[in-house]
């Protein structure tokens, strides 16, 4: 889940990290409060969650009253990459002489957190590491033992920060790995992390990304959810406890197991197939679970069918039956299907699925062709 910058840069303020004064405004009568309160000159910012604000015109300096009331009102009426803009950060505009990148997240391939900085701040992180991949400093952090202060102090002397920045730089860097783990982050970034006229940093923008599977330790973040960057499909996969990704493909997948999921999805490829989405019900689902996972894969007007792969350990191959035959009596649809069903109570399930007329398969290899062939028509 992507929290906006305003609430990230919020989450660092508690941790120490020191921002720009600004609030959160919704109207342009709003903006020129806030910006009459903090002082000018005031940056507005566009509050959504893509990359590229500032070049489609999102973020823009004011300074005076009708600037503020004009630019919120512009931006407000801007959809950036698809996205409404529907409310504005008023920040109070920092005297910026130098940037800096510097940002936590996961390595899996070292299984551990990774703390980088880049004296190239406030552009692209991505396209500095395809380009110019020696300008981030990278260093990996022990999830035990936390971030250590000599390591502070290699990135402050990898990016030739000025030697009387690296004490405040190593305040800040530590309040960026506090707010990432006790935020149960898996991205946490300050970009641009500035050097202002006075010789201050200051995180000027700020971005964090949570884990999904620890938000129920953080009711109060989950709130802050934004709708508008999740498919209607995925909000009701996730009223539905259910763990759902759209796929550009024409197969729609229904399995239980996120790794036979991805099995799945590679064998349908091999026989010359593309998944429609990831869709794992998990084990012990319902038949009420069911049922809402195939009538959210039957809402993509791409899938041509569906294949079914459901190994019953936990999961009984009957009730997954009822579960598609029930949601087959409320969703008419002549997408065919194909269901592999192996495990506790299969041959009942199976026998449920015969006398509705559906195709089984006894293997993963075949029901992948039945349902490549069934998407060909």
């Amino acid at each position: 889940m992507k929290l906006h910058e305003y609430y990230s840069k919020r989450i660092f303020s508690e941790y120490g990290i020191p921002i720009p004064p600004g609030e959160l405004a919704k109207t342009p009568a709003e903006a020129q409060k806030i910006a009459k309160k903090i002082g000018y000159p005031v940056v507005v910012k566009s509050q959504v969650l893509v990359g590229g604000r500032g070049k489609a015109g999102g973020i823009r300096v004011a300074k005076t009253a009708p600037e503020v009331k004009q630019h919120a009102k512009d931006i407000l009426a801007l959809t950036i990459k698809g996205l409404p803009v529907r409310m504005v950060l008023v920040d109070q505009a920092a005297d910026i002489k130098t940037e800096i990148y510097l940002g936590i997240t996961n390595d899996r391939a070292a299984r551990k957190p990774v703390i980088m900085a880049s004296a190239a701040g406030g552009v692209d992180i991505e396209e500095v590491a395809h380009t110019t991949p020696e300008k981030i400093i990278r260093c990996h952090i022990d999830p035990l033992m936390g971030l250590q202060s000599y390591q502070s102090r290699d990135l402050a002397a990898g990016i030739d920060l000025p030697r009387e920045q690296w004490r405040e730089f190593g305040k800040i860097a530590l309040g960026l790995w506090k707010a990432y783990t006790g935020s149960d982050a898996t991205l946490a970034e300050i970009n641009p992390l500035v050097i202002t006229g006075s010789g201050d940093l200051l995180a000027v923008d700020g971005k964090m990304v949570l884990d999904d599977n620890a938000l129920f330790r953080h009711a109060d973040l989950e709130e802050l959810r934004d709708l508008d960057v999740d498919q209607e499909a995925e909000i009701r996969a996730r009223e539905h406890g259910l763990s759902f990704i759209k796929l550009d493909g024409d197969i729609g997948c229904m399995v239980n197991g996120a790794g036979l999921a991805m099995t799945t999805m590679d064998i349908i490829k091999l026989f010359g197939g593309e998944p429609a989405n990831f869709l794992d019900i998990g084990g012990g689902a319902s038949a009420d679970k069911v049922a809402a996972a195939l009538e959210i894969i039957l809402s993509d007007s791409n899938v041509k069918a569906v294949l079914f792969n459901i190994f019953g350990g936990i999961t009984r191959c009957d009730l997954v039956a009822k579960g598609i035959l029930e949601a087959l009596s409320e969703v008419k649809t002549d997408v065919p299907m194909v269901v592999r069903l192996v495990g506790t109570n299969a041959a009942e399930g199976r026998q449920l699925l015969k006398n509705a007329s559906m195709e089984t398969a006894d293997t993963l290899a075949e029901a992948a062709k039945m349902a490549v062939k069934a998407a060909r028509g």
